[in-house]
């Protein structure tokens, strides 16, 4: 069973006024994102070991194998592509009640957990993403990671929000402005409803 590029949840022009242009969102929805899983289908075609696995399994299984580091790419980037599709939304960057009080004991404010996930994103050098995760000890945690890696894979615990820093994700939007894209997304993108729904 080959893998498949998810739908948007929403239309490709839906996140214009929020900042993420239609341009953006079909050559990173419709061209990176389908490269990723065109080309993990194509390692999976080539390696008996793979085929029959989930797109977690591979993730897990690949991760930190030097001769995997090919599939463990694509198979992180599919992971992580369908959860960043999902923490975007037109009427995002509103934090509802339960996430807010966990956002303030684990974390202490709101205004703190944002600053945190704003130099985690920021400070990830080059490509990589920044993470709000539900550490194993039920405590949330920002967490980065490069190029494809992922909480999945080294264990940091269950994602609720993901953000991407790759510079495709922005560029056509904020040029080399990474904060202003991180600030925008932390204020009118991001899907905390979402989040807190993975609580």
């Amino acid at each position: 069973m080959a893998f498949e590029l998810p739908p948007l949840p929403y239309s490709t022009s839906a996140l214009a006024s929020a900042g993420m242009c239609q341009e953006t969102l079909e050559l990173h929805h419709g061209k990176h994102h389908q490269a990723y899983v065109t080309a993990l289908n194509g390692f999976v075609e080539k390696n008996p070991e793979l085929q029959g696995k989930s797109l977690e399994e591979i993730v897990k299984s690949t991760y930190n194998k030097a001769d995997m580091a090919p599939v463990f790419n694509n198979a992180g980037q599919h992971w992580n592509h369908i959860l960043f599709w999902q923490h975007l939304s037109p009427t995002g960057g509103k934090i509802p009640g339960k996430l807010e009080k966990k956002i303030k004991e684990d974390l202490g404010s709101v205004d703190a957990f944002k600053e945190a996930f704003k130099a985690a994103a920021i400070g990830q050098f080059g490509s990589g993403w920044a993470w709000l995760v539900l550490a194993p000890d039920g405590k949330l945690k920002i967490t980065k990671t490069p190029n494809g890696s992922n909480p999945l894979a080294t264990g940091e615990g269950e994602v609720l929000l993901a953000l991407d820093v790759w510079e495709h994700s922005y560029y056509l939007d904020f040029r080399n402005r990474r904060p202003d894209y991180i600030t925008n997304f932390l204020e009118k993108l991001a899907n905390y409803e979402f989040a807190e729904s993975r609580l």
